[in-house]
């Protein structure tokens, strides 16, 4: 059952007229079927691009960049994904509380789980906590619709139970995603968020090189990605995050650039 306020993307709908006139096609000509095969060859290879592409819009709704006026007041978001863990995010909490940071966590249910402590100590400290699914299983994209709803609602139960707050937007493991994903997130009340630019900071060990990445035509509005979890190393054995961000944080400030959360951007408390 979908939700009311769902409505399929138009490349979507546009797949679904394709597929009932290919169909058509061969019941009156049977001798077009392999120009009807081909089409849907095409139709098909079309959707996986889309969903391989973490900024695409083809497949519905996607966060991107901020809101014109949360741009307008020099707004961009700080995004830090895959943890809690235990051994990186204390330090990104100190990093951002001196700097009088805000940033969303797209955090792993499974990991919230296993540091409640932790997970409430980031809500404590003025951030968000956001669905980034409960196992971060690496063929999410290939789900059907009932593994996809499994995965996402046992982040968002285990959330919710540990930290006393409801997740509002959700994250896809490398933002890989497939059709069935936004009825599902419609369903569950979430939105889909990705990012403007990305540092790479889980296969980079050159903190400077991320941070570039981070800054480079940086602008207000701007939705920055790293982790927290699954964080490369750099030379001297620290998480990149940690080399990254107060170099990152100064940046910012030179900008006149405020980092908030996702639903700071919105008007929302934190």
């Amino acid at each position: 059952m979908m939700s009311a306020g769902w409505a399929r993307a138009p490349l979507l709908r546009a797949s679904v007229l394709l597929h009932a006139a290919a169909l058509a096609a061969v019941a009156v000509r049977p001798r077009s079927w392999p120009w009807a095969l081909g089409a849907l060859v095409l139709d098909h290879a079309l959707i996986t691009a889309a969903g391989l592409w973490p900024r695409s819009r083809l497949l519905g709704p996607n966060w991107v960049r901020l809101s014109a006026a949360s741009a307008a007041r020099a707004e961009v978001a700080l995004t830090i994904d895959d943890g809690p863990d235990p051994q990186v995010t204390p330090a990104v909490l100190d990093i951002l509380g001196r700097a009088g940071a805000r940033a969303t966590f797209f955090c792993i249910g499974r990991r919230v789980a296993q540091h409640p402590d932790l997970a409430r100590a980031l809500v404590a400290h003025g951030h968000r906590i956001e669905n980034h699914t409960q196992h971060h299983p690496l063929g999410f994209s290939c789900f059907g619709p009932g593994r996809l709803r499994a995965e996402i609602a046992a982040a968002q139960d285990t959330i919710t139970r540990v930290t006393g707050t409801t997740p509002r937007f959700f994250r896809a493991p490398a933002g890989l995603r497939n059709p069935f994903l936004e009825p599902v997130l419609a369903q569950l009340g979430l939105e889909l968020a990705s990012w403007t630019r990305r540092g790479f900071d889980t296969v980079s060990h050159d903190a400077a090189r991320v941070q570039r990445r981070l800054t480079r035509n940086l602008r207000a509005g701007d939705i920055l990605l790293l982790h927290d979890g699954h964080a490369a190393r750099a030379p001297g054995g620290r998480a990149v995050i940690l080399e990254t961000l107060p170099g990152l944080i100064e940046a910012l400030g030179s900008r006149g650039l405020r980092p908030v959360t996702l639903a700071a951007a919105l008007g929302e408390a934190a």
